[in-house]
Order: C-alpha cells, then sequence, then structure tokens
C-alpha cells in the first residue's frame, strides 16, 4: 500500500465521511504529542505526570488533494490501568494507528495495544514516532514488530508503517493522507445514510450542566431536540459540542461530540440509537463494573471513591486489589453526605482528578474520616496497595493556606512567584497546588520563602512573600496556590 496511489484509487473520492482513529501504544511513546501536531493544540502540557489519563476524541479538518477532508481521532491512554477504555477505543474505530517509539522500540503496552487491534479485526498502520531523535533505530523496531508477526510492508506483508516527528511535523501530512487511503481501501463504495447509531466512551456528571456523554456516531445522525435512547434511558438531546466547544446543530457519522440532555450518567461502552428496539450493549458495558461483587467477606478496607468521569472510576476500579470493598463510587465532587456516610460505614473517602472544597477537608477533619484527592491514578493505586499491606496512608489532605499570585520574578534559572497570602500560611516543604479557574494545572513542593530579602520558614495571611516551586509550574499571575499537607 503506497502513498502514490492514493490519485488512481476512486474510491477515496467517494467517501464522504470521516475514518475514526483509535490511537494506541506504550506510555511515553508521542501519542498524544503526535495528535498535538496534528491538531495544532497543547493537550500535552495540561496533563499529569504527562500521561494521558481520559479519552479524548477531536475531529481535525485539512485539505488533502485540493479538497477538505475530516478525520476522528480517538487518543486511547497508555497506562496499564486503563486496558479497558483501550479496548472501548478500538471497538468505536474504523482503523488504528500503533504508535512505537523510534528510538524506545516495542514495550509492554504495544504488545497489548495490538492485541487488541488484532481482536477488533480492523485495519491499522504503525507510526514511528521521535523519529527525529539521534537515537532512533527503526529497523531495529521493525524486526521486534516482525517477531510480534506483524507483517509489514517490504518485510512480505501489508501492513504500513510511516516513520513521523510530532517535534518537526516531519510526514504528519503524510500520515494523513495515508489513513484517508487505507479508509478508502476498506469500503468498496460510498456511504449510505442508515439509522442512528453512537458508542459512548467518556461519560461523566458535571455539576453545572448534568450528565454528558462523549459520543462516537457510528451511522446516521443526530440532531438537536432528538429523541434518542441507551441502554433504557430515554432522553432528548438539549445540546451538541464538538472538541472545540463549538455548539453544534447536528452531528454526523465519523463526529466526535459531546451530547448533553440525559438524566442519568450513561456506561461507557454502551450504544446510543434513537429507537429503543435498536438498543444494544457493547462488550465493554457488559461487565458491570459500577456494580463490583465483593471479592471478600472481611474487606481489609471500605472506600468512598470519587472520580472526574466514568472511564477514569472504571479503570480505577479495576485496578484496586480484591481486598478493596468500594462501598460507594460516583463521578463528580465529594460531597458532605459522602463523608457522612463513609464514617458511618468505616470507609476511607478517595476522590481522583476532582474539585475539592475546603469546607469537605474541614468536615471530613472534624468527623475523623480519612481523605485524600489524588491527581495520578498510579500513585492512587500503589498507595491503596500499601495500606492493604499494612502500611498506613500517607495523610489525609489539610489544607494550610491559599494565596494568590501577583507577581513573576527572574531567578537564575527558574522564576519566583511573588504571592498574598488570603488564608492560613504559606511555607516551605509545603505541598502547593495550582489552580487556574478552579481548574487544577499542577502540583510541586515549596522549597523556598522569602519575606523581602530575607529567608523565612513561613508567612501568614495577609503577608506579601516571594516563593520558588520545585519542581517548576508554568504559573501565571492571577493564578491561586493551595498549600497542603
Amino acid at each position: 500500500m503506497k502513498i502514490k496511489n492514493q490519485k488512481s484509487n476512486p474510491k477515496l473520492q467517494q467517501l464522504n465521511y470521516p475514518p475514526v482513529v483509535a490511537v494506541l501504544g506504550h506510555v511515553d511513546h508521542g501519542k498524544t504529542s503526535l495528535l498535538d501536531a496534528i491538531r495544532k493544540t497543547n493537550i500535552v502540557e495540561a496533563e499529569f505526570g504527562g500521561i494521558t489519563q481520559k479519552i479524548g476524541a477531536s475531529t481535525v479538518s485539512f485539505v488533502s488533494e485540493a479538497q477538505e477532508k475530516r478525520i476522528t481521532f480517538i487518543d486511547t491512554p497508555g497506562h496499564e490501568a486503563f486496558m479497558k477504555m483501550r479496548s472501548r477505543g478500538v471497538d468505536a474505530a474504523d482503523i488504528g494507528l500503533l504508535v512505537v517509539s523510534a528510538p524506545d522500540g516495542v514495550m509492554p503496552q504495544t504488545k497489548e495495544s495490538l492485541k487488541l487491534l488484532l481482536a477488533a479485526k480492523i485495519p491499522f498502520i504503525v507510526v514511528l514516532t521521535k523519529s527525529d531523535l539521534p537515537n532512533k533505530n527503526p529497523e531495529r523496531v521493525k524486526q521486534q514488530l516482525l517477531k510480534e508477526n506483524v507483517m509489514l510492508e517490504g518485510y512480505g506483508g501489508d501492513i504500513p508503517i510511516i516513520e513521523v516527528s510530532a517535534i518537526t511535523e516531519y510526514n504528519i501530512k503524510q500520515l494523513l493522507d495515508l489513513i484517508l487511503l487505507v479508509h478508502a481501501l476498506k469500503h468498496e463504495g460510498t456511504h449510505s445514510p442508515s439509522e442512528f447509531k453512537a458508542i459512548v466512551i467518556e461519560s461523566r456528571l458535571d455539576s453545572k450542566s448534568g450528565p454528558k456523554a462523549t459520543i462516537i456516531v457510528k451511522s446516521g445522525s443526530v440532531s438537536v431536540h432528538d429523541e434518542v435512547v441507551c441502554n433504557g434511558i430515554v432522553a432528548r438531546v438539549r445540546s451538541l459540542i464538538n472538541d472545540r466547544n463549538e455548539r453544534l446543530n447536528k452531528a454526523e457519522t465519523g463526529e466526535a461530540i459531546e451530547a448533553l440532555g440525559f438524566d442519568k450518567v450513561l456506561p461507557v461502552g454502551s450504544i446510543v440509537s434513537k429507537k429503543e428496539k435498536k438498543v444494544e450493549m457493547s462488550a465493554a458495558s457488559v461487565t458491570p463494573f459500577l456494580q463490583k461483587q465483593k471479592e471478600s467477606s472481611s474487606p481489609a478496607l471500605s472506600l468512598v471513591l470519587c472520580a472526574d468521569t466514568v472511564g477514569s472510576l472504571e479503570a480505577i476500579v479495576n485496578s484496586l486489589p480484591k481486598e478493596v470493598d468500594i462501598v460507594l463510587q460516583k463521578t463528580g465532587e465529594i460531597t458532605p453526605s459522602d463523608i457522612l456516610f463513609a464514617k458511618s460505614v468505616g470507609a476511607i473517602v478517595i476522590g481522583f482528578n476532582i474539585k475539592v472544597r475546603e469546607e469537605n477537608v474541614r468536615l471530613a477533619g472534624t468527623e475523623k474520616v480519612l481523605f485524600k484527592n489524588y491527581n495520578i491514578i498510579y500513585e492512587l493505586i500503589d498507595e491503596i496497595n500499601d495500606v492493604i499491606k499494612g502500611k498506613k496512608l500517607k495523610v489525609q489532605e489539610e489544607i494550610f493556606g491559599k494565596a494568590l499570585v501577583l507577581a513573576s520574578f527572574p531567578y537564575e534559572k527558574t522564576k519566583v512567584l511573588g504571592i498574598k497570602v488570603l488564608e492560613g500560611r504559606a511555607a516551605r516543604g509545603d505541598k502547593a497546588r495550582l489552580m487556574r479557574e478552579e481548574k487544577i494545572i499542577g502540583e510541586s513542593n515549596v522549597s523556598s520563602v522569602k519575606s523581602g530579602k530575607l529567608t523565612v520558614s513561613k508567612v501568614e495571611k495577609g503577608k506579601e512573600a516571594g516563593i520558588i516551586l520545585t519542581p517548576f509550574l508554568d504559573f501565571a499571575i492571577g493564578d491561586m496556590l493551595v498549600f497542603l499537607q
């Protein structure tokens, strides 16, 4: 399969709907950076720990053969805890991209991703990333892939392989053309209109808008005010929002959108349709992960678990040891009733990537309920495993103070944050959480505090100071800092 055959293939011009492409591969092999280069966005820097922790879907437009073309990408997480999320991405996709770092080669999640692609029986392309680096070794990677029975073009097979660089944008346009070619060869003719069907790849409860579902339209179309059904839940579509936060009146085959109008959070992996008789469940949704059965008559640990999305919740639940009894699991922020319920059943409260209100932290302290919020999944899982092994959880989250970022000063190879303490105090050694419009930007540690020209251990409410964060966080004037235990 060669790019040069694209012009002579009439099928390519007949296809009038975008292919849906799942991007899979090992953690830190450049999947999100690749999409970043394609979408001209900056998704990588917004992620904690450099790891994509939820499925993101977006449709990109570009010009090919003097025509505007579209491709919808699903960015699937690479961390091993998200196996089921990767599986959902493949279920929704027409084509897969197996991303492999040209310097690093085949790794554990590369092999797992390959198994998912083969099981889904969809065509895929091998994409060798980081090809701008001097230590790249594409021939070694190809030999590794051949050992995994990936029959590459040029080696007796028909699986395309292409080298790219997200930094220099080398072969990015060629990759897009190759995706279109593979999609055209997969389909024998034009796409005929059919009944609406979409798959839910992410679902969450928004405190302001209510239940939201990220869906991929697999056939037909859906419009605002349409009546749809999912898993027995009937709703009227109130709003359709694309990845650029634009409101749409209609979404068609191949598009990724966020749909509002449901009364409940939809099961991830389930099917949305316009007729109840067409409702069906995908393999991903058959497993009732929201109703995990107790696997031990005397659990070592009881948890109240609150996460940002259903996908995150599923990944955490399926990664926890069997000795854990999850007495309550939900999406959205922790509420006073969650804390009081945890007290009544002797559970600890765990949050993942959620908003935490100070009054709820104080309530947990008053009621002596152990509580902690996490931003990186493997830290959460590791600490829970430590608890099961008899080790003490690394303290509940306690807010020591809050400060407003007023200024920025260069200092050696870093920057000093000029702050004013609004509540409590700021002290050397504190964990510092950087907030921007109630969104968590990142977490670091206070390595130095200065009041005027004096180095001090802490500053109290109402005082101004200069602090240094290690590691450095990309702060902005007007950001808030929350100082934690």
